[in-house]
């Protein structure tokens, strides 16, 4: 009998933990912490984005599959695997639907605080892929004006229905970024909000980042806080984090540990991707379609009953986009502790999406029933 095949992965994978375990050889280690000296004899890696698999962590391994239970790539060099003949595999789109869920907690806090009607602003949404557009559907469905930049996407469907970054910065109310890191090229997205991006603000705009922290620069976006261009910032991803900037920290409106993505839902996705390809790749006798199959509930009802007569449509969806996800807790979770950023993201607690929860609503308005369907909600009216 030849040698089971052996993977190492990262220990804080959700799900995974007794899935693959009869059949091949795990072994787990915290993200970070995974070394040259744990894959010398593996065949596949599965991890997230704090394992960095470049050359310094792959010469000499035996591993021939990466999967990531992230969207994201920037962990992985990919160049450095296509040279070397190491399959790796991203888990596009998701937890967009997360991301989605966060967005619409953090755009109703906001517009609460500032008492904002959203139906009257105009949004930019700054890449637009599997996340960014899940943001532009939600958008729309809160009546907002939506304007798209995303230059990869323009250049091979064309212009129509996307404008420029500047057009972005002169028309929109709310910028929001949704673009992969891409440190140099044509597409470079590092410090793509930079002292210049900011210096072209003809009027105040809110800014959030859920997509990578170095996509905004750090000192420019404190300058434009300061100087009052920015009424409120939303910060999910930040530059080097977990070390993250204590002066930026204090001077944005929501503080997050990059957990915008970090539903329950988006989690197994991720998770079930990754095990899917393993499967796929060494041919592994198990079911087909890997899911979870049973999935944690939240804390809180997943039965909401509201009744809207007398309350504005913020208030109204703030409060039950409140009961699937309480932004603030998080945030201040951030603020008490920022030395246990990790922590906070690994102890994550359950959070589910929308279409868990049944919302019973008393007096809606029509609109109110719109953006909820388009939403994933189930409804119903008394």
């Amino acid at each position: 009998m030849g040698r089971k095949i052996k993977i190492v992965a990262d220990d804080k994978i959700p799900f995974l933990k007794g899935v693959l375990d009869e059949l091949v050889d795990m072994k787990y280690y915290p993200g970070a912490q995974i070394t040259k000296e744990n894959l010398k004899a593996a065949d596949a890696l599965i991890t997230r984005t704090r394992t960095i698999c470049n050359a310094e962590l792959l010469e000499d391994s035996s591993v021939k599959l990466i999967t990531t239970a992230t969207i994201g790539t920037d962990h992985i060099d990919i160049n450095y695997c296509d040279s070397k003949g190491i399959v790796w595999k991203n888990a596009p789109g998701c937890n967009s639907s997360s991301v989605q869920q966060y967005v619409a907690s953090a755009l109703l806090q906001v517009a609460i605080n500032r008492k904002l009607k959203l139906s009257e602003m105009t949004i930019g949404v700054v890449g637009v892929g599997n996340v960014g557009g899940k943001v532009a559907k939600l958008a729309r469905a809160l009546q907002m004006n939506v304007l798209l930049n995303d230059p990869p996407r323009a250049r091979s469907e064309g212009d129509d229905g996307f404008v420029s970054l500047d057009k972005i910065i002169e028309k929109s109310d709310i910028i929001t970024f949704h673009v992969p890191l891409n440190r140099d090229g044509e597409y470079k997205t590092l410090h793509l909000a930079d002292e210049a991006f900011f210096k072209k603000f003809n009027s105040q705009k809110i800014i959030l980042n859920t997509s990578r922290g170095p996509v905004i620069e750090t000192n420019a976006l404190k300058n434009a806080i300061r100087q009052k261009k920015i009424p409120a910032t939303v910060l999910d991803v930040w530059e080097k984090e977990p070390e993250i900037d204590l002066e930026l920290l204090e001077l944005v409106d929501i503080a997050t540990p990059h957990i915008a993505g970090y539903s329950m839902d988006g989690k197994a996705n991720g998770t079930a991707v990754c095990i899917n390809e393993i499967v796929k790749f060494f041919n592994l006798k198990m079911e087909n379609d890997w899911y979870p199959h049973q999935m944690p509930q939240p804390a809180g009802a997943t039965i909401l009953h509201v009744n809207c007569e007398g309350k504005s449509k913020e208030e109204i969806l703030h409060e039950i986009i409140n009961s699937t996800h309480n932004i603030m807790e998080d945030h201040q979770r951030l603020v008490n502790s920022p030395e246990t950023f990790e922590k906070q993201r690994g102890d994550y607690p359950v959070r589910r999406e929308f279409p868990l929860y049944s919302v019973h609503l008393k007096n809606p308005e029509e609109h109110i029933v719109n953006t909820l369907q388009q939403l994933g909600f189930k409804l119903f009216r008394s």
